[in-house]
């Protein structure tokens, strides 16, 4: 098969410089474009809802020369482990999973962490078990918040092409070099088109360079033994537990340096409207885009209120949120879950979290009227 010919270009060239031209796209769409644009060598998928489009569009992509190798594994497990070893190989990797498939391949996420692999993963949020349920709501985000990898939630179709993107220039910097999930809200975004801006087809990223890795891939001169041999895996002696201990401390370092690269890459870990209100929403994903209608129905009443929209849930921006809702009394975080994680994170920033009303809250697939928002607000300040 031949490879797409394809021109090669630095990250900010594709991302800020690059001319664009206007689409329009479901979010799974959006998915399959940025991989277009990836340089991606290999792409692993297993159908779950709502991400099964996506990687059915990868797939497409394959047969046309955009990636030089896909295929569907037998579980999401078989999915994210051949995705590890593909990366430990020195591929520049892709792949992609929703809700129950999340929690059938949990436990290699940490994995990819510790192995400080520049995996992406595209996660498509949807409901779990329990009643069983494929609609939309980001419970999963909560489960995943401790497993090491750097994380972003989009808000827009816009955001989950460019986060992507994104996502390989920040990952592959040798000082981070650290998985990063991409999150959107299911069928909020993937199954709903909107207008977005794309670079041309004919270029694609730099090709990744694994000999820049803070650590060596596996071939024949390093073979697996050489890297995973006794002091990292006997469990009764001092050194294994110095070396396990400073490890972990290095991969939180590493998402830590990742900071001035999200900077660079994605225009930083959050963004605000009125930062000096008094009143300030504080969102992530979709909650972001009711918030939104929510402030044009409080501005039309002549309250006066604010949004900070958090990008990154790891590492999440707690400096940055504490500037960003300095001057406000009263602190609303609206979430598409029943847990309130986002909550918790925020509360766990600031001081003064009294100010902080952990809600209004929807899941179970329910949409979020603008107006559950205003009438919480309107409730805490009448």
């Amino acid at each position: 098969m031949m490879l797409q010919q394809q021109r090669e270009v630095d990250a900010e060239y594709l991302l800020f410089q690059a001319k664009r031209e206007k689409a329009f796209l479901t979010g799974s769409e959006a998915v399959a474009e940025a991989i277009k644009r990836a340089n991606v060598d290999m792409s692993v998928g297993y159908p779950i809802t709502p991400q099964s489009e996506a990687m059915q569009l990868i797939g497409e992509l394959y047969q046309m020369g955009y990636l030089q190798d896909y295929y569907r594994a037998e579980n999401e497990f078989a999915v994210m482990a051949s995705i590890h070893g593909a990366s430990l190989g020195g591929g520049r990797v892709f792949t992609s999973t929703s809700g129950p498939g999340t929690l059938r391949a949990m436990e290699m996420f940490p994995v990819w962490a510790g192995a400080r692999q520049p995996i992406v993963c595209a996660f498509m949020c949807r409901g779990l078990s329990l009643p069983p349920s494929i609609q939309p709501e980001n419970i999963e985000m909560g489960m995943l918040l401790n497993t090491g990898m750097i994380m972003l939630h989009a808000e827009t179709v816009q955001d989950y092409f460019d986060m992507i993107l994104g996502a390989y220039a920040i990952a592959e910097q040798p000082e981070v070099h650290l998985p990063i999930g991409v999150f959107a809200d299911g069928f909020f975004l993937t199954h709903t088109r909107e207008s977005v801006t794309l670079p041309p087809s004919d270029i694609k990223l730099k090709t990744y360079n694994p000999s820049a890795a803070p650590v060596p891939c596996f071939n024949s001169e390093t073979p697996p033994l050489r890297i995973t041999r006794d002091p990292l895996l006997n469990k009764s002696n001092a050194i294994s537990y110095g070396a396990n201990a400073s490890w972990h401390q290095e991969i939180l370092s590493a998402s830590i340096r990742s900071k001035k690269h999200i900077n660079r890459y994605i225009g930083g870990s959050l963004e605000t409207e009125n930062p000096d209100a008094g009143i300030m929403i504080v969102a992530s994903g979709t909650a972001v885009s009711q918030s939104r209608e929510a402030l044009r129905i409080l501005h039309k009443m002549g309250i006066r209120a604010g949004l900070v929209k958090i990008k990154t849930i790891r590492p999440f921006p707690g400096e940055e949120l504490a500037a960003a809702t300095a001057r406000a009394s009263l602190i609303l975080v609206p979430e598409f879950n029943a847990e309130g994680w986002l909550s918790r994170e925020v509360m766990a920033s600031l001081d003064r979290n009294s100010r902080v009303v952990s809600g209004p809250r929807v899941f179970g697939g329910m949409t979020m009227p603008p107006n559950l928002i205003v009438n919480e607000i309107l409730s805490r300040i009448s």
